[in-house]
């Protein structure tokens, strides 16, 4: 097979870029709109809608485990793995709980500046856990974020719990599966391995006084769903980043609150009083400041690639090569 020109290489990658960000786009508008979905369970409670989601996302996880042959790594679990992937399952499990009761209790904007300070509050957590140093960026992002929440805790006249807990239990979940050894679809697989005896065991205990038999095949039908609607954006969030940097993921993953956001005030019409835009402003300060940073960071081995690409293509100008092997363009 001949090597390729520089040309077919570019449109290559820019076909993988283009596919890759397809499947980011859609992964994170499915979790975007997902405030639209769990009210369509009710009138299944929070707990009862959480075990099916645990149940359900067990059967379709394994089944895509099984297609994708990834049964293997799990087997081979180390009890060390194990015990990082139960105290996961238990993050998880609070994550989606709460913010399953927050979607059908109308406190979906709480909900989605969870996941706006999400960010921050992993960078705090590699601050306090793993001893990372900040960078002067990241301590005014966290500093504007401070007050941020202190604003909004006086607007709502409590903290923001259901946002810190969002926020705190995904942020050490992405802490604890840094040392799991698994891809992100056999992770959830196991976790839901976990968890499943659980939740199984909780909706045969509601037995009659369950909403699963009662209320008729199309209420069972959503229910089960929740697995699908787990698995989905999972499938289409790793394929995205098989294709493109980390860095444009994250970029995206702010597709998601926003949207939750704009359902929350502009749908389901929550209140936003003035003193609340003025939080979740500064907020969004913070954000964009921590962002900046992140790309301004990125951008340098980028730009010294490119540098290395035009010395080489100056010594060697015949070479079809556009970089070293080392420093390969993204």
């Amino acid at each position: 097979m001949p090597p390729l020109t520089n040309s077919s290489a570019a449109a290559t990658q820019v076909d993988r870029t283009g596919r890759g960000m397809a499947f980011g786009v859609g992964a994170y508008f499915l979790w975007g709109i997902v405030p639209a979905y769990w009210p369509l369970l009710q009138p299944a409670g929070s707990v009862e809608i959480l075990a099916h989601r645990i149940a359900w996302s067990l059967v379709v996880m394994a089944v895509i485990t099984a297609a994708l042959g990834r049964w293997a790594g799990i087997r081979g679990l180390s009890a060390r793995g194990w015990a990082m992937v139960a105290m996961a399952s238990v993050l998880i499990a609070v994550n989606w709980g709460v913010y399953i009761h927050a979607v059908n209790t109308a406190h979906v904007v709480e909900a989605a500046l969870g996941y706006f300070i999400n960010p921050l509050v992993s960078v705090l957590l590699g601050v306090v856990v793993l001893r990372e140093r900040l960078r002067v960026p990241q301590y005014a992002a966290l500093g504007i974020a401070v007050p941020a929440v202190v604003v909004l805790a006086i607007d709502y006249g409590r903290l923001p719990w259901i946002s810190l807990v969002l926020a705190c239990s995904f942020g050490v979940y992405g802490l604890l599966k840094k040392t799991v050894p698994l891809d992100a679809t056999a992770s959830l697989t196991a976790e839901s391995l976990v968890l499943a005896p659980i939740a199984v065991g909780y909706l045969v205990w509601l037995g009659p006084t369950g909403t699963f038999l009662s209320h008729g095949w199309g209420h069972a039908v959503w229910l089960a769903s929740a697995g699908l609607v787990t698995a989905v954006p999972l499938l289409l969030f790793g394929a995205g980043a098989r294709l493109v940097p980390l860095v444009t993921m994250g970029m995206l993953q702010y597709l998601a609150p926003v949207l939750q956001f704009a359902w929350g005030v502009f749908v389901v019409h929550e209140p936003m009083p003035a003193s609340r835009w003025f939080g979740f402003a500064l907020v969004w300060l913070a954000l964009a400041v921590f962002t900046a940073d992140t790309i301004r960071l990125r951008r340098r081995p980028r730009e010294s690639n490119a540098q290395a690409s035009r010395v080489l293509r100056s010594e060697h100008p015949n070479s079809t090569l556009s970089a070293p092997a080392d420093l390969p363009e993204r």
